[in-house]
């Protein structure tokens, strides 16, 4: 598992005993805006890079939280690799499930955001709730930190329940851990997720892979057969077949 030295800013590379480590949890930018393995390990460091504000930050806010280690996707990842993408995405519910807090930055939500039930909600309009990839970075963590555009905090996952829950139709009881997401129903699962979107096709199986404790080959350019694969593996994993109703 790759890490970045939170002070240093450089990547370590850990097979056993992995320490602890805080883990980013955003909406992509422009592909040309994010940073990544490649970018991170070159000399200088393209830190006008917009994407790399995002790293920097994450980086300082787990050195206040005392944690020296921190896992960011767009740079931890070899995506020029198809198999290690492939492991990545089928152990990426696990890793955030490990990671010591999960900070999940809004960088739509401005400073003064209404953060409340009402409908006018700044915070539930903000597209990390629309996002296909980031409903098992809310659900795995133990703890889920948001920040707003300018990296200040503005309350935990239990903190926030149940505006995340209204914005979500995630139960409370599975945000606060008292109910463990297997627990629940495929269909309603599935539910949870038909509110997000991704940007390719066969990404709206993959990311739900973790959400149902599913291995699956990926093979891009299969399109929306991802998703039938992903049913198939459901109901012969779990039994249960609420997903076809």
């Amino acid at each position: 598992m790759r890490l970045i030295d939170a002070l240093t800013l450089k990547i370590r590379n850990f097979n056993s005993e992995i320490p602890d480590y805080a883990i980013l949890s955003h909406t992509w930018g422009r592909e040309d805006e994010e940073v990544t393995l490649q970018d991170l390990l070159a000399s200088p460091k393209p830190s006008q890079a917009r994407g790399f504000a995002k790293i920097r930050a994450t980086c300082q806010r787990a050195l206040q939280d005392g944690i020296h280690f921190a896992w960011v996707d767009t740079c931890c990842i070899d995506k020029t690799s198809s198999a290690e993408l492939s492991e990545a995405i089928n152990s990426m519910y696990e890793w955030y499930e490990r990671s010591k807090v999960c900070y999940a930055f809004l960088e739509d939500l401005d400073p003064e955001g209404q953060i409340d039930a009402s409908v006018n909600s700044a915070f539930k309009d903000c597209q990390w709730f629309r996002r296909g990839w980031t409903l098992q970075e809310l659900i795995a963590p133990k703890k889920v930190e948001f920040f707003d555009k300018n990296w200040v905090f503005r309350g935990s996952r239990e903190d926030l329940g149940p505006v995340i829950s209204r914005a979500t139709f995630i139960p409370v009881e599975i945000l606060s851990g008292q109910q463990h997401v297997f627990e629940t129903s495929a269909a309603q699962r599935m539910t949870w997720a038909s509110l997000r979107r991704t940007t390719r096709k066969e990404d709206e199986a993959y990311c739900l892979l973790g959400l149902f404790g599913i291995h699956m080959p990926l093979l891009y350019g299969e399109g929306y057969s991802a998703f039938r694969r992903l049913q198939v593996e459901i109901v012969k994993s779990t039994g249960d077949l609420t997903i076809l109703a």
